[in-house]
Protein backbone atom coordinates (compact mmCIF):
# COMPACT_ATOMS: atom_id res chain seq x y z
CA UNK A 1 0.00 0.00 0.00
CA UNK A 2 2.84 2.65 0.67
CA UNK A 3 4.00 2.17 -3.03
CA UNK A 4 1.00 3.62 -4.63
CA UNK A 5 2.05 7.11 -2.89
CA UNK A 6 5.94 6.56 -3.96
CA UNK A 7 5.16 7.31 -7.75
CA UNK A 8 3.12 10.75 -7.04
CA UNK A 9 5.86 11.94 -5.08
CA UNK A 10 8.19 11.27 -7.27
CA UNK A 11 6.72 12.98 -9.92
CA UNK A 12 6.17 15.98 -7.75
CA UNK A 13 9.42 17.79 -8.82
CA UNK A 14 8.96 17.45 -12.29
CA UNK A 15 5.69 18.78 -12.31
CA UNK A 16 7.32 22.51 -12.52
CA UNK A 17 9.88 21.30 -15.20
CA UNK A 18 7.07 19.82 -17.84
CA UNK A 19 5.06 23.42 -16.65
CA UNK A 20 7.87 25.12 -19.15
CA UNK A 21 6.94 23.62 -21.91
CA UNK A 22 7.99 27.48 -24.08
CA UNK A 23 11.36 28.57 -22.98
CA UNK A 24 11.73 31.89 -22.14
CA UNK A 25 13.51 33.92 -25.69
CA UNK A 26 17.66 34.17 -25.01
CA UNK A 27 18.28 38.11 -25.22
CA UNK A 28 20.25 37.19 -28.69
CA UNK A 29 16.83 35.70 -29.75
CA UNK A 30 14.56 38.52 -28.86
CA UNK A 31 17.46 40.90 -30.50
CA UNK A 32 17.31 39.24 -33.62
CA UNK A 33 13.54 39.40 -33.41
CA UNK A 34 13.30 43.05 -33.12
CA UNK A 35 15.62 43.12 -36.55
CA UNK A 36 13.57 40.43 -37.91
CA UNK A 37 10.46 42.39 -37.40
CA UNK A 38 11.59 45.55 -38.88
CA UNK A 39 12.13 44.02 -42.59
CA UNK A 40 9.47 42.01 -42.06
CA UNK A 41 7.48 45.26 -41.67
CA UNK A 42 9.37 46.65 -44.57
CA UNK A 43 8.49 43.38 -46.93
CA UNK A 44 4.47 43.84 -46.08
CA UNK A 45 4.80 47.87 -46.58
CA UNK A 46 3.50 48.41 -42.81
CA UNK A 47 5.63 51.76 -41.81
CA UNK A 48 3.41 51.07 -38.18
CA UNK A 49 5.59 47.88 -37.74
CA UNK A 50 8.37 49.20 -38.68
CA UNK A 51 7.86 52.39 -36.27
CA UNK A 52 7.36 49.67 -33.55
CA UNK A 53 10.94 48.10 -33.99
CA UNK A 54 12.57 52.38 -33.58
CA UNK A 55 13.60 53.97 -30.34
CA UNK A 56 12.87 57.22 -29.70
CA UNK A 57 15.13 59.19 -31.83
CA UNK A 58 16.54 56.57 -33.73
CA UNK A 59 19.57 57.66 -36.39
CA UNK A 60 20.23 56.01 -39.65
CA UNK A 61 23.43 56.11 -41.65
CA UNK A 62 24.37 54.77 -44.92
CA UNK A 63 27.73 54.57 -46.34
CA UNK A 64 27.94 55.77 -50.20
CA UNK A 65 30.28 57.43 -52.73
CA UNK A 66 30.52 60.16 -54.41
CA UNK A 67 32.61 60.92 -57.31
CA UNK A 68 34.73 57.72 -56.20
CA UNK A 69 34.95 58.82 -52.43
CA UNK A 70 33.56 57.46 -49.51
CA UNK A 71 30.49 59.99 -48.12
CA UNK A 72 28.09 59.25 -44.77
CA UNK A 73 24.86 60.46 -45.77
CA UNK A 74 22.18 60.63 -42.64
CA UNK A 75 19.21 59.92 -43.47
CA UNK A 76 15.96 60.65 -41.67
CA UNK A 77 14.02 57.75 -40.14
CA UNK A 78 10.83 59.39 -40.64
CA UNK A 79 10.96 59.75 -44.05
CA UNK A 80 12.03 56.16 -44.57
CA UNK A 81 8.97 55.23 -42.48
CA UNK A 82 6.49 57.38 -44.71
CA UNK A 83 8.72 55.52 -47.93
CA UNK A 84 7.61 51.87 -46.30
CA UNK A 85 4.21 52.59 -46.03
CA UNK A 86 3.60 54.71 -48.97
CA UNK A 87 2.62 52.62 -52.13
CA UNK A 88 5.06 51.19 -54.55
CA UNK A 89 5.19 48.43 -57.34
CA UNK A 90 7.50 46.14 -55.78
CA UNK A 91 7.88 44.38 -52.59
CA UNK A 92 11.23 45.91 -50.67
CA UNK A 93 12.51 42.78 -49.55
CA UNK A 94 16.04 42.62 -48.12
CA UNK A 95 17.70 39.73 -47.06
CA UNK A 96 20.09 39.05 -44.60
CA UNK A 97 21.83 36.97 -42.66
CA UNK A 98 23.31 37.71 -38.92
CA UNK A 99 26.68 38.13 -38.29
CA UNK A 100 27.69 38.48 -34.49
CA UNK A 101 25.18 39.53 -31.89
CA UNK A 102 27.20 41.16 -28.92
CA UNK A 103 25.05 42.48 -25.69
CA UNK A 104 26.47 44.37 -22.81
CA UNK A 105 23.01 45.17 -20.30
CA UNK A 106 20.67 46.95 -22.07
CA UNK A 107 22.86 47.72 -25.31
CA UNK A 108 23.03 45.12 -28.55
CA UNK A 109 25.59 45.54 -31.60
CA UNK A 110 24.37 43.55 -34.38
CA UNK A 111 26.53 42.72 -37.90
CA UNK A 112 24.36 41.73 -40.65
CA UNK A 113 24.92 41.27 -44.30
CA UNK A 114 22.44 41.28 -46.61
CA UNK A 115 20.63 41.72 -50.19
CA UNK A 116 18.11 44.01 -51.09
CA UNK A 117 15.41 43.03 -53.78
CA UNK A 118 12.77 44.69 -55.54
CA UNK A 119 10.61 42.20 -56.07
CA UNK A 120 12.68 39.21 -57.42
CA UNK A 121 15.24 41.48 -59.18
CA UNK A 122 18.43 42.10 -57.31
CA UNK A 123 19.59 45.88 -56.66
CA UNK A 124 22.53 45.75 -54.61
CA UNK A 125 24.44 44.58 -51.38
CA UNK A 126 26.03 45.66 -48.15
CA UNK A 127 26.26 45.02 -44.47
CA UNK A 128 23.47 46.63 -41.73
CA UNK A 129 25.15 47.63 -38.50
CA UNK A 130 22.51 47.76 -35.87
CA UNK A 131 22.68 49.74 -32.65
CA UNK A 132 19.97 48.59 -30.25
CA UNK A 133 18.78 49.26 -26.72
CA UNK A 134 17.26 47.31 -24.13
CA UNK A 135 13.74 49.58 -23.22
CA UNK A 136 10.85 48.74 -20.67
CA UNK A 137 8.95 47.34 -23.98
CA UNK A 138 11.81 45.28 -25.31
CA UNK A 139 15.00 45.66 -27.89
CA UNK A 140 14.65 48.80 -30.25
CA UNK A 141 16.81 50.25 -33.13
CA UNK A 142 18.61 52.72 -31.83
CA UNK A 143 21.16 53.24 -34.78
CA UNK A 144 21.36 51.35 -38.68
CA UNK A 145 24.20 52.37 -40.32
CA UNK A 146 24.82 50.38 -43.33
CA UNK A 147 27.28 49.84 -46.97
CA UNK A 148 25.50 49.63 -50.32
CA UNK A 149 27.33 48.38 -53.38
CA UNK A 150 26.30 46.14 -56.66
CA UNK A 151 29.35 44.26 -57.07
CA UNK A 152 30.74 41.88 -54.92
CA UNK A 153 27.88 40.68 -53.45
CA UNK A 154 27.89 37.03 -53.41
Amino acid sequence: MPYRYLLPALLLPAAPALAQTTPAPTETEAVQATIRAFFDGMRRADSAAVRRTLAPGAVFHTIGSRSGQPQLRPEKPADFVKAVGTPHPQVWDERISFGPVLIDANLASVWAPYEFYLGSTFSHCGVNSFQLVKLADGWRIAHIIDTRRKEKCK
